[in-house]
């Protein structure tokens, strides 16, 4: 019961904070205008904040049973989240803003090396988690083997370094704003998944003792199979 209270507690937490976020995307449009950096920051925040909200999937099937938790989450994240933060993406590579230095043939060089390192884990990551990514359900069973016996989100790890490489790529106002966004996101976003994992399974706080967050330790620990 102290379990449920508690995520109940952190859940309402977690909005309040949302809202701010939310706000702060309005703001946005209202000071820098419908067009531009207003609407890039517009979507991705809005866009971030409703895949974080999405995080909840336990505080969502106490209230509407598995099968409405489980499509709560999906509709915040996959058909109303992702689609505007990549929007808001898209805007930001595409806005006629001023490069912020440019891009010598090292920095394109290391820009591919990044994009290359980072696709790894996050591919590999998303094809070891199979469908739990996107259709997250208190039914699912912990995933310990391959990148997540080395790191809890090896997605989110090659995410950051994507990120920094696709900046160097295009190192304009707009986008590196844009990557910044994502790469805070990544670390908030992760915070939010775990306290929902703590609820939905209990062996997850004794995996979050034996596995770092993003950076493996270089020395495996022994996990149970």
């Amino acid at each position: 019961m102290g379990g449920v209270v508690e995520s109940e507690r952190l859940f309402m937490k977690t909005v309040i904070y949302l809202l701010i976020a939310f706000t702060v995307a309005s703001l946005s449009v209202l000071y820098l205008g419908t067009a531009g950096m207003g609407a890039v920051i517009f979507f991705i925040i809005t866009g971030f904040t409703l895949v974080g909200a999405s995080a909840f999937t336990a505080v969502f099937s106490r209230w509407w049973g598995e099968k409405g938790g489980q499509m709560a989450t999906m509709v915040l994240r996959n058909f109303t989240g992702i689609p505007l933060w990549f929007t808001g993406f898209v805007l930001a590579w595409l806005a006629p803003t001023p490069l912020l230095f440019s891009p010598a043939l090292w920095a394109q060089i290391l820009a591919v090396l990044l994009i290359i390192i980072g696709s790894l884990p996050f591919i590999w990551g998303h094809i070891e988690l199979g469908w739990r990514t996107h259709m997250p359900s208190v039914k699912d069973t912990l995933v310990r083997h391959g990148l997540y016996a080395y790191v809890r989100h090896p997605i989110y790890a090659g995410g950051f370094l994507l990120l920094a490489g696709i900046a160097l790529l295009r190192p304009t106002y707009s986008f590196v704003i844009a990557c910044i966004l994502g790469e805070a996101w990544l670390m908030i976003q992760a915070r939010f998944e775990e306290i929902d994992l703590l609820q939905r399974m209990p062996d997850y706080r004794k995996y979050m003792e034996e596995a770092p967050r993003f950076v493996p330790r270089f020395r495996r620990t022994n996990h149970a199979r």
